[in-house]
């Protein structure tokens, strides 16, 4: 029943932020009654969402929950409340929420009701689940996670910049989906300038869930042709820079851009860590970093990249192509951030990794 729980809430990854996403099964009498998850945008919670499509009374049944269910009031009630009122008798709960409005409070609340409360099943895929929403509490931060589509050799176009296409269909249809899990993609000024991108959801019922947009560009000269600004307005585009000039960032926001300013380097470049405080600012909690070189790196010399998806494709480039990082400026292997690899599987003609970051 909690894996059942856990898919749910798997499904709702990309649609809930600044909220968790949450998966909830209720079952009575060894049948599943109902079965909920965090809607988009974060309302109706789990809970509410599965009591409210309960195809038969609760009262009495076991409900699963991925995540502690919510003690604090916002815009709807708290969760804990609605399964007192419901007459549940048990609650099985992944794992206890880190927001300190929750931590511990839902389950405590339950326990003083007479419901027993069980915590810690599947734990560890919970824990995964709500990694971006535990970061963000924690650090004030969103995960980002580093999408590489490469030759063996690590290359992403040639030298002339061919780029188009490295990796097969199979590959780019999963990058894809990758996108509809996270709350935004995010690319820097460099890679608009020479590939226009739309950095949509481009496959049948995900369109709809395409991220937020966001580009890097430390002077805001995001071209008023580019294929992001003419969807601004249907999908939404976040410009984050030191400065801009007032007429141009005027009409990129007549065309529902939004420009968000953080401090700047020694070299004029946006800061880093300010971009990653300035988007947690902002509710995010995934964020999937698709190039170019030199943003890879500085979200990797950061110490930002949480997790890496690599697609790569059976061919070799040479030295002289362009590095999906650009240099990290290492004098020790000591300095390299370093990975666990998660998973490897063959994906058409290429291969995908997935890799996260030792702690």
């Amino acid at each position: 029943m909690m894996r059942s729980a856990l898919a749910l809430a798997r499904r709702s990854l990309g649609r809930t932020w600044p909220n968790p996403a949450v998966g909830c099964v209720i079952v009575r009498e060894g049948r599943v009654i109902a079965r909920g998850r965090t809607r988009d945008g974060g309302r109706p919670h789990a809970e509410a969402d599965a009591l409210a499509r309960a195809i038969a009374p609760v009262a009495g049944a076991t409900v699963y929950v991925t995540l502690e269910p919510c003690a604090h009031h916002g815009r709807t009630p708290p969760c804990a409340d609605s399964l007192i009122a419901a007459s549940v008798s048990r609650v099985v709960s992944a794992i206890e929420d880190l927001d300190p409005r929750v931590k511990g409070q839902g389950h405590a609340r339950l326990r003083a009701a007479g419901i027993a409360v069980e915590i810690g099943e599947e734990a560890a895929e919970a824990a995964d689940v709500n990694a971006g929403f535990f970061r963000r509490v924690e650090n004030g931060r969103p995960i980002f996670h580093l999408k590489l589509a490469t030759s063996l050799d690590g290359a992403i176009a040639t030298a002339a910049g061919e780029s188009k296409w490295i990796t097969g269909t199979a590959a780019r249809t999963d990058g894809h989906r990758l996108r509809a899990t996270h709350d935004a993609v995010l690319v820097g000024a460099n890679t608009v300038a020479q590939d226009d991108p739309e950095l949509t959801c481009r496959l049948p019922g995900l369109l709809d869930h395409s991220p937020v947009r966001i580009v890097l560009d430390s002077q805001a000269r995001l071209p008023l042709g580019s294929k992001l600004v003419a969807t601004a307005g249907k999908i939404p585009v976040w410009l984050v820079c030191v400065e801009a000039d007032p007429g141009h960032e005027a009409r990129l926001v007549e065309r529902g851009v939004r420009v968000i300013r953080v401090p700047a380097v020694a070299d004029g470049r946006v800061e880093i860590l300010a971009v990653a405080r300035a988007l947690g600012d902002q509710g995010l909690t995934r964020v999937l970093i698709e190039g170019g070189g030199q943003v890879a790196a500085a979200f990797l010399k950061a110490g930002l990249v949480d997790r890496i998806t690599h697609y790569r494709a059976g061919l070799v480039m040479g030295a002289d192509s362009r590095s999906a990082v650009a240099g990290l400026g290492l004098e020790r292997l000591d300095f390299a951030p370093r990975f666990t690899l998660v998973s490897a599987r063959p994906i058409g003609a290429d291969t995908v990794e997935t890799w996260r970051r030792d702690t």
